[in-house]
């Protein structure tokens, strides 16, 4: 079964196929400035018997009826022999259908895996050799402009976890702070949660730490949302250490609700309460 590793980077190319592109052209050198419309195709090849070849994802560059360029996208979370049997078939199959030049990127979560799928296929004949295109996120440039990670966010997240606790970590937080800001709908916490979950605990405390900043303006609800969870949660830690501090015995019952409690300005009058209060219930009369 695919797993979030592995379908998040092909959701960033099926939301935004022009990640591709700029992907081919930061990390490859390829020049597919003249390309500049991206869609999404059929990722379904049929051939002469039943069975169906699907790749992950198919990203037409240029006029999608008569395309200048087909790029095939695999996510891989490990080398896997049969790949280099079906690989050649996606491109044969996409250039046969498209009648374009073709190309196959293969998305890799570190660079191990990057450098297995990238191993030349053999295809038989004298001077035929696939060479796959594959990228990891420490091949991607760090994203500190703001702008240019509203502009594509997608590139702003799949970057970040390699470059979160180097030299430009404060200045890529902003930038993926900006990018997750940016983004609407369900979007935002799929894109949130992946990248949390490629953090240490140190990025995952430093990424808190930068959008709790008061002069950010967050662009979307979700953003918001999560600020405001986070602030909360931070506020009702302080919260309990503050009545353990005064020796007071906190019931199930009042933690939970103390624990339950999303909204800051409740939890900063609770916390008021607290300096003076004889119980721990004392906080809610």
């Amino acid at each position: 079964m695919p797993t979030n590793e592995h379908e998040l980077p092909l959701e960033m190319v099926r939301n935004r196929p022009q990640l591709v592109p700029e992907l081919l052209r930061s990390v490859f050198g390829l020049d597919v400035s003249g390309h500049a419309r991206a869609t999404l195709a059929s990722e379904s090849y049929a051939d002469a018997n039943p069975a169906e070849l699907r790749c992950d994802a198919t990203v037409l560059l240029g006029d999608p009826h008569s395309p200048l360029l087909g790029v095939v996208v695999e996510s891989q979370l490990r080398p896997l022999k049969q790949k280099s049997y079906s690989w050649p078939a996606y491109l044969a199959s996409l250039r046969l259908r498209r009648r374009c030049p073709v190309i196959l990127l293969v998305l890799c979560p570190d660079q191990n895996t990057a450098r297995g799928c990238a191993v030349p296929i053999e295809m038989g004949h004298p001077g035929w050799i696939l060479e796959p295109l594959t990228v990891h996120p420490g091949m991607l440039p760090p994203i500190t402009d703001p702008n240019q990670a509203h502009r594509l966010p997608e590139l702003a997240v799949l970057s970040a976890p390699a470059h979160v606790e180097g030299p430009d970590a404060e200045a890529v937080l902003h930038g993926l702070a900006a990018a997750l800001g940016s983004l609407s709908g369900d979007i935002g916490p799929l894109y949130h949660d992946y990248v949390m979950s490629r953090f240490s605990d140190a990025a995952r405390k430093l990424m808190e730490d930068t959008v709790k900043l008061d002069n950010y303006e967050w662009q979307s609800e979700f953003a918001m949302t999560h600020r405001a969870e986070g602030r909360a949660e931070g506020e009702v830690k302080a919260l309990l250490l503050l009545l353990e501090a005064r020796g007071l015995d906190v019931p199930e019952d009042v933690r939970a609700r103390v624990e339950g409690c999303t909204d800051p300005e409740q939890i900063e009058r609770w916390i008021q309460r607290a300096v003076s209060a004889d119980t721990a219930e004392d906080l809610f009369t």
